[in-house]
């Protein structure tokens, strides 16, 4: 699958016509992710509203290769940049006749390629205001004026006779602007501070753009539920159930598909998140849930060994081996798993043809080889199209937008041997670590956090005592799909304070750094 669009060629066009029909639709929309932190976000909404969004790369993706996407529209991003530093973009976009949607500096950038002035502001906006509309638009149909927008610019649009003014702020006399098909707003519609941003992008995506399909979620949560039901009978399924969007929405889908009794779901308890488990028990409640605890097991399969790798092969036959135990007692005839086509093809499968392909990660869920037969319910859907099912049974938003979690679990963000004490501080890490994000506002501005123990000692003085302690790296990403991030500049009084509940509250911990490293040349997990 093709996770950011950096060439057209071909081989990416063919492999969009058959993402076009994995989704059942004939329209794509192109997203020029500029380095907003909240670009993972604009990703989110238009998944929420069932279209199919793209990643460009701003720095690759000519207006020749958008000619050849013919996309049904396009959305510029915010970014870090001022658009006199002319970011890298082919401005030619603007020229194609295709709906735009500018999103700050993306609404600066065609402004100002469209001959208006931009410059720094005197005074520059943040955080919520609200937005003053000057004439009835398709982009803000049932908008009310006065609806708060969240801002975070340093420049400003001045007015322009070219450009139709839509709405203002009390710093911003041009917040929101038209030209022709360019559309720009200088709030961020994306993020859930400010009011009906996802009622302008619905605007945007099926008014101006004039977009037919949606993601026919119901249709298939129906269809995918039927074809369970005649596959099962009144036979008996193990769900693997680890409390993140996948394995979410295939427990909504059997639970939708059979009857009380049919299905019993494991929880593996070893190498999970602090919350995971929790997450569980509350909307699960109402399956025959059963909690395995593995600790022992995976540390026993772990000891002796530190290469990453070699830490996912053993994770992989412990969590096959707890499957295939919990299904005989159940006398399982299917395990299901949430396992998405996005898992099968980075293992080296998903080509029908028998192709060889490269293996980019090892999944915890893909190729077991099973003594009874699977259930893989969302093996032809991807993370988004996964999560528009999960939305149309019912599934709460807060268990769809979890951040990832690498199916190894915590003993990728351990270096070294996997033991007790370094599962115990991985985890109380975690939890502080997330619980803070989520406390400070920044958990849904991140698109995935971690906290990793490493092998590095260092000196401590705690009171009157003193000795060596372990070293904990947190880090944190923004991104769109992971395929590339950047590291997220959180706030240092932010780092601080979490540093300072580490070292106090627990005991091993000596020293706390932040890592800065994008991808590439690193990967978003440690291992």
């Amino acid at each position: 699958m093709i996770s950011t669009l950096t060439q057209v060629t071909p081989e990416t066009l063919s492999e969009i016509e058959s993402e076009k029909q994995l989704r059942h639709t004939r329209e794509l929309f192109l997203l020029f992710a500029m380095g907003s932190q909240f670009d993972h976000l604009i990703k989110l909404a238009l998944d929420r509203l069932g279209v199919y969004c793209l990643v460009a790369d701003p720095e690759q993706v000519t207006a020749a290769g958008v000619m050849k996407l013919n996309p049904t529209g396009i959305i510029v991003s915010g970014g870090p940049s001022s658009a006199s530093d002319n970011p890298p973009f082919d401005l030619s976009v603007f020229d194609l006749g295709i709906p735009v949607l500018g999103i700050c500096l993306g609404f600066q950038m065609w402004a100002a390629h469209r001959g208006a002035r931009v410059g720094a502001a005197a005074h520059r906006e943040f955080g919520r205001h609200p937005l003053k509309l000057t004439v009835d638009s398709p982009l803000f149909a049932g908008i009310q004026s006065g609806s708060q927008v969240l801002q975070s610019h340093g420049d400003r649009i001045e007015p322009s006779p070219s450009i139709e003014v839509l709405a203002t702020t009390d710093n911003a006399p041009v917040a929101a602007g038209h030209l022709r098909h360019l559309w720009g707003v200088q709030f961020h519609p994306e993020v859930t501070a400010g009011e009906d941003g996802l009622r302008l992008l619905e605007n945007f995506v099926f008014g101006i753009c004039g977009a037919q399909d949606r993601f026919p979620a119901g249709d298939v949560a129906g269809l995918k539920a039927k074809d369970i039901r005649a596959q099962v009978g009144n036979k008996r399924v193990l769900l693997a159930l680890s409390g993140g969007s996948d394995s979410s929405v295939v427990a909504a889908l059997l639970t939708k598909a059979l009857k009380p009794g049919q299905v019993r779901a494991i929880y593996i308890r070893g190498i999970d998140r602090p919350d995971d488990e929790a997450f569980v028990r509350q909307y699960f409640s109402h399956l025959d849930l059963h909690i395995h605890d593995a600790t022992a097991e995976f540390l026993k399969a772990l000891a002796g060994i530190t290469a990453m790798h070699d830490k996912r092969v053993a994770m992989r036959g412990i969590y096959k081996q707890v499957l295939e135990t919990e299904a005989a007692k159940f006398k399982a005839a299917f395990i299901a798993q949430g396992t998405l086509y996005t898992d099968l093809t980075e293992s080296g499968g998903g080509h029908q043809s028998g192709a060889r392909k490269a293996q980019i990660k090892l999944h915890h869920n893909a190729n077991l080889g099973f003594s009874v037969p699977e259930l893989t319910p969302l093996d032809d859907m991807v993370k988004d199209t996964a999560r528009a099912i999960g939305r149309n049974l019912g599934l709460p938003e807060e268990l769809l937008v979890r951040h990832p979690f690498p199916g190894p679990g915590l003993i990728v963000r351990i270096e070294g041997e996997v033991t007790a004490d370094k599962l115990h501080i991985a985890r109380q890490a975690d939890g502080i670590f997330i619980e803070e994000l989520r406390r400070a506002g920044l958990y849904e501005s991140s698109w995935q956090a971690g906290a990793v123990v490493t092998t590095s000692g260092h000196t401590f003085t705690k009171g009157d005592d003193a000795g060596t302690g372990l070293v904990l790296a947190l880090w944190a990403v923004w991104s769109t799909n992971g395929f590339t991030v950047e590291w997220a500049e959180l706030p240092y009084d932010f780092l601080r304070h979490v540093s300072r509940r580490l070292t106090n509250e627990i005991r091993e911990v000596a020293a706390v750094v932040y890592r800065i490293s994008d991808k590439p040349p690193a990967t978003v997990e440690w291992g």
